[in-house]
C-alpha cells in the first residue's frame, strides 16, 4: 500500500512542478523584445542596459526599468511606455 501512495505523491508533485513551470515560464521574458523594441526606436544604443532595464520591469520593478532605460538615452516617456509593456500593464 505505501508504494502506490508514494508514486501518486510523486505524480502529483511532479505535474504540479511542470504545470507551473509552464504557466509561468512563457509570461517571464515574453515581453523583453517588445519593451526594447519601443527603447530602440526612441534612440537607445546600448542594447545589453536596454535588456536588463526591459528585464526589471517584466518583474514589476518599474523604477529601476524607467531610469535604466533613460540612462541608455531613451527620453522619459518612451522608458515609461517601453516599461509598461514589458509589465502588461495597460495604456
Amino acid at each position: 500500500m505505501r508504494i502506490p501512495t508514494r508514486a501518486a505523491g510523486a505524480f502529483t508533485a511532479l505535474a504540479l512542478t511542470l504545470g507551473g513551470a509552464v504557466l509561468v515560464a512563457p509570461a517571464a521574458r515574453a515581453d523583453i523584445p517588445a519593451c526594447a523594441q519601443m527603447a530602440t526606436q526612441a534612440g537607445a544604443t546600448d542594447t545589453d542596459s536596454v535588456t536588463a532595464a526591459c528585464s526589471r520591469g517584466v518583474v514589476g520593478d518599474m523604477q529601476s526599468c524607467v531610469a535604466g532605460l533613460t540612462g541608455a538615452g531613451v527620453a522619459g516617456g518612451a522608458a515609461n511606455g517601453a516599461c509598461r509593456a514589458a509589465a502588461h500593464e495597460p495604456r
